[in-house]
């Protein structure tokens, strides 16, 4: 059957894999990159036919992603981060590349492979961290902002490397065509923006009067792959074009329908990339070279970790974004398997430095998952031993701090909550940690406090005392519980009214004595039966007008 037997054993093999990962209660890139193992180097690849078609198709798999996060998040949103994504990753770029270099250096090797492998693994792996970022629930975050401006640089950045690289020897002649596609970058976003974002919105409104979900799901479909061959064609990156044709189809009223269309494509090839991924994995080499590979995945993400998070530090970000940054984008990424592979092309890799830089990248991202996890409780331990957080207010009053309703989170819930509230003659005072919210709230003259909620110092700040209600509106369960936990030793008579996305945060609530409990799914379930109910009792009441005899 030859590729279709194939992609039928990756798909089974994978499930398997994804349904381990998540009784170990681990991301489930974990699991499909075992699978890949499986299925490659542990079985000799006999069970796979065409390995070289699994890697083109996987190549669609990040297209499909970053198509889907350019539906998913608009220019307006990466509007907060654009000086650290075009100033401070090219800085990373460079310190990384000289590190990684310097680090292969002292093993002997020639400068030109040492360069080759610093400019690969300088580069972090989108599909991991925004795999990442989806499973922990992070997506949306400031610090998710941060990370997806960096991480579209760094992906941008891949075009004059690929360039530079072949020509270490002649740099002047590969300025020419660095400056070249630069260009193409410029004339592609300037057709897009101004072409893309006229037609692609009429041509979606088009489709969707048709009333065929098939055709609709072609068109999104064709939009981002086929505007991504485009781009691949006139020698842009491909997954960059697929994101640009994203971004443009998000500025739509079809966004998202369009994203929920994609999501089940994006997850398929993307489960085929992170197989093609571990087939690449050697066990034969890295048992041999098991010390040199741990040593290096250590120093070098030691380095981009401390790189990502100093930069964060740089570019004014606080609180947990510099531990975040550092402890999700230190691996190396899928371009360093391209990178790697045009270096052995070009005879500046030989095939153990090659196989020395998958087994490294491997490592890094098997790990990314592990690491990542652990930045809530290390930063719950660093703020117990700095519990002076930095506080900014903004349009706080006196008045606003007696007699009024704190609001812990100022997203969409928190900020409706406090509209409304308002709207009715009551104070309220948000306390937000996500920048980016915090500007919008406060141009709408919502007097906000920046800062973690769940810290004791932060809740003084907003007034606890003196507050007439508690309001948390944050779907983070451990914050949600330390907010409630200090409440109620400081306030006990407070009322306190929470959020609750899980059904054990219900009953660890209750437990501590909260029945104000809100939970978004049912309230919606009941909203929605009681409009049906209403619906169906009219077609009735209608139905026996119209059975009744006339006078």
């Amino acid at each position: 059957m030859g590729i279709a037997a194939d992609l039928a054993i990756i798909i089974v093999a994978g499930l398997a894999g994804g349904l381990l990962a998540q009784r170990l209660r681990q991301p489930l890139i974990l699991g499909y990159i075992l699978a890949g193992v499986i299925l490659g180097p542990l079985t000799d690849g006999r069970l796979i036919s065409d390995h070289k078609n699994i890697e083109l198709l996987a190549e669609v798999g990040v297209a499909l992603l970053l198509f889907a996060l350019g539906i998913e998040f608009s220019l307006k949103e990466l509007r907060p981060v654009q000086r650290i994504a075009l100033i401070g990753t090219p800085i990373q770029l460079v310190v990384v590349v000289v590190v990684g270099a310097a680090l292969v250096r002292l093993q002997g090797w020639a400068w030109t492979p040492s360069i080759w492998f610093g400019a690969a693994v300088s580069l972090s792996s989108t599909m991991v961290v925004l795999k990442t970022l989806q499973s922990q629930g992070r997506v949306g975050t400031l610090s998710s902002r941060v990370m997806i401006g960096v991480l579209l640089v760094q992906d941008l950045a891949v075009v004059p490397m690929l360039i530079l690289l072949p020509r270490l020897g002649d740099l002047q002649a590969g300025a020419g065509e660095v400056a070249l596609a630069v260009g193409k970058s410029a004339v592609f976003l300037g057709l897009m923006i101004v072409v893309g974002s006229r037609l692609i919105p009429r041509l979606m409104v088009m489709v969707s009067r048709w009333d065929s979900r098939e055709l609709f799901l072609l068109t999104v479909t064709a939009l981002g792959l086929g505007i991504g061959y485009a781009t691949y064609k006139v020698g842009l990156s491909f997954a960059f074009g697929a994101f640009v044709a994203g971004l443009v189809l998000s500025e739509s009223d079809h966004n998202h329908q369009a994203l929920s269309d994609i999501i089940p494509l994006r997850d398929i090839f993307g489960l085929l990339f992170f197989a093609s991924v571990g087939m690449l994995l050697d066990p034969a080499y890295l048992r041999a070279n098991l010390l040199l590979v741990l040593g290096l995945a250590l120093g070098i993400g030691l380095v981009k970790g401390l790189v990502f998070g100093l930069l964060s530090r740089a570019f004014r970000y606080g609180n947990v974004i510099p531990l975040a940054m550092g402890l999700t984008m230190f691996q190396a990424g899928e371009f360093a398997f391209v990178i790697g592979k045009v270096g052995v092309s070009n005879g500046g890799l030989d095939t153990d430095a090659y196989a020395l830089l998958l087994a490294v990248t491997l490592v890094l991202m098997f790990l990314t998952p592990l690491v990542s996890r652990a930045t809530a409780p290390l930063y719950n331990r660093l703020k117990a031993l700095r519990p002076s957080e930095p506080l900014r207010t903004i349009n706080v009053g006196a008045d606003d701090l007696r007699d009024h309703v704190i609001i812990c989170g100022a997203g969409r819930v928190g900020e409706q909550v406090a509209r409304t509230l308002r709207g009715q003659g009551h104070h309220c005072v948000a306390v937000e940690l996500d920048q980016y919210r915090l500007e919008t709230c406060s141009a709408g003259g919502l007097p906000i406090i920046y800062g973690d909620a769940a810290h004791p110092s932060v809740l003084e700040a907003a007034g606890l005392k003196q507050a007439c209600l508690l309001v948390i509106t944050t779907p983070a369960a451990v914050t949600a519980l330390s907010i409630v936990r200090y409440a109620r030793q400081t306030r006990p008579d407070l009322h306190v009214v929470v959020r609750a996305e899980a059904e054990h945060l219900v009953h660890a609530l209750e437990d501590l004595g909260v029945y104000e409990v809100v939970q978004p799914e049912l309230e919606v379930a009941r909203e929605m039966l009681r409009q049906a109910v209403e619906h169906l009792e009219v077609v009735e009441q209608r139905a026996r007008a119209s059975a009744a005899p006339s006078a």
